[in-house]
């Protein structure tokens, strides 16, 4: 008689859910971060609609599987071992927008620089700020994605959300209580499903003049040509980080294949064969520093997932 493995019924069980081709074993996370670094997520599942996304999270819940919703993977560093759960990502499959007035509605997976582009199209103000951002509008949320002076908390109407216990919720912004790089959703690990943003009619050529400045000078100031996180830091009350990592002689300070830009202090760069272990390792080493020389603690912009 012949024994089926947890691991056997819970591929049969995620299939059933939003079929075969959407259900992916051992796929390296390295392709799925911008920093293209990470090792393999025991099953990596793409829902596609909301039904479906729905279903998934709820199942994921109730079997009480580890699991970890993904977006771009912009912020992201998984650990070399991998991630041992699932892995939902929702940049596939949740990519619907709606537009109602001076209202645009989008789902947890659509690109924000997409996004951006549409309310341009729309001759639609407010998303200018997030043009160059290569994160999903679930990340912005999130995390409270800004640039350039200009944040998500400044755009946003509401979100709908699920919280742990699987309850879905439509928050206001006031509700969503956002703050520097915080939010509810990341203070208590909600998913985004989908977000409405509070736009303003423009002329597009005022539209499109301040998008093309943020471009520039995003370009000129930032390694966009080497795959990295972003900004690998938070910016301490009171300090810069870059400068921070720049006044404490890391500028250039490499471990493996991971570089502190010498372009941007505060962007760390995969400049060769690099492992998530790097990462962590020259992360540490710039926390290490800045706080021995300047007494200033770095929190991570980064996100790090499973061992390190």
């Amino acid at each position: 008689m012949n024994s089926t493995s947890p691991k056997e019924t819970l591929f049969q069980e995620l299939t059933d859910i939003v079929g075969k081709e959407q259900v992916l074993i051992g796929e390296p996370m390295a392709r799925h971060t911008t920093f293209e670094v990470g090792g393999p997520a025991q099953f990596f599942v793409v829902p596609v609609g909301q039904n479906q996304t729905e279903e998934l999270l709820d199942f994921l819940t109730f079997k009480q599987v580890p699991y970890f919703v993904l977006g771009r993977g912009s912020d992201l560093v998984v650990s070399d071992e991998g991630f041992p759960g699932v892995v939902v990502d929702l940049s596939q499959g949740l990519t619907d927008v709606e537009v109602d007035g001076d209202n645009l509605m989008a789902q947890a997976g659509v690109s924000l620089i997409d996004l951006s582009e549409m309310a341009a199209a729309l001759s639609l103000s407010g998303l200018e700020f997030a043009c160059g951002i290569p994160g999903t509008v679930g990340g912005a949320v999130y995390m409270n994605a800004g640039a350039y002076g200009g944040t998500i908390s400044d755009v946003i109407k509401s979100a709908r959300v699920r919280f742990q216990d699987g309850i879905i919720k439509t928050l206001s912004a006031e509700e969503l209580d956002f703050g520097y790089r915080m939010s509810k959703v990341r203070a208590e690990k909600l998913t985004v499903l989908s977000a409405t943003f509070q736009l303003t009619p423009c002329e597009p050529e005022t539209i499109r003049t301040a998008m093309q400045d943020f471009t520039e000078r995003r370009s000129s100031k930032q390694p966009l040509e080497l795959p990295s996180a972003g900004s690998a830091f938070k910016r301490p009350a009171g300090y810069f980080a870059g400068k921070l990592v720049g006044d404490a002689g890391l500028s250039g300070y490499q471990v493996g294949g991971i570089q502190v830009s010498e372009k941007h202090n505060g962007f760390l760069v995969k400049v060769g064969d690099a492992t998530a272990s790097d990462v962590y390792k020259l992360v540490r080493h710039i926390q290490d520093e800045v706080r021995r020389q300047f007494g200033v603690d770095l929190e991570t912009e980064i996100q790090f997932l499973g061992n390190f």
